[in-house]
């Protein structure tokens, strides 16, 4: 079987109305843990072309390899995570992957006939949100950041060491 084209999925990202009751939920049902939240994440960039500001919080924890987002949008800035009505696209929302050069994915992503939605940026990361024409539902994102593969190789040892104490740290960013 051939490799995907880039690489393994490295994340699986969740809309959420409620961000605690989210992770609590997943953390008792599931035992996905421990969880890093990341309170008012902001994020500036284009969606669709127009200029937008949206801000989030995020929650991360680890299954194996692979990363756990959930997202609760804050506002009602035009974002990727609500609706053309402002109510957020609650469920699955994207897959993604982290990866050294956004530029280079995305103009890879682009020939192969995907279509950019949201290309955005705070100073630690730059992400691209893109979609397939007539696959609606789930986005392909592209995150692009310093630190990203260490965060991501310390968020996985230790969800294989969590002992279920310390469920939640919580990492107030403010405005990016």
């Amino acid at each position: 079987m051939a490799d995907a084209i880039f690489g393994a999925i490295d994340q699986l990202g969740f809309v959420v109305t409620d961000l605690d009751r989210s992770l609590s939920s997943r953390m008792r049902a599931l035992g996905l843990g421990p969880w890093t939240v990341f309170r008012g994440v902001t994020l500036s960039g284009r969606l669709r072309g127009q200029p937008t500001q949206v801000t989030i919080d995020v929650a991360l924890a680890y299954q194996g390899d692979m990363q756990i987002e959930l997202i609760q949008p804050v506002g009602d800035a035009p974002s990727p995570y609500l609706d053309e009505k402002g109510a957020p696209l609650c469920g699955m929302h994207h897959m993604a992957w982290i990866v050294d050069d956004l530029d280079a994915a995305v103009a890879n992503a682009t020939a192969r006939g995907l279509s950019v939605v949201f290309e955005a940026s705070n100073p630690s990361t730059r992400v691209a949100y893109l979609e397939a024409e007539g696959d609606t539902g789930v986005l392909y994102e592209f995150i692009e950041g310093a630190g990203m593969h260490e965060m991501v190789a310390a968020g996985v040892a230790a969800a294989r060491c969590w002992d279920g104490s310390d469920p939640v740290t919580t990492i107030h960013v403010g405005g990016q």
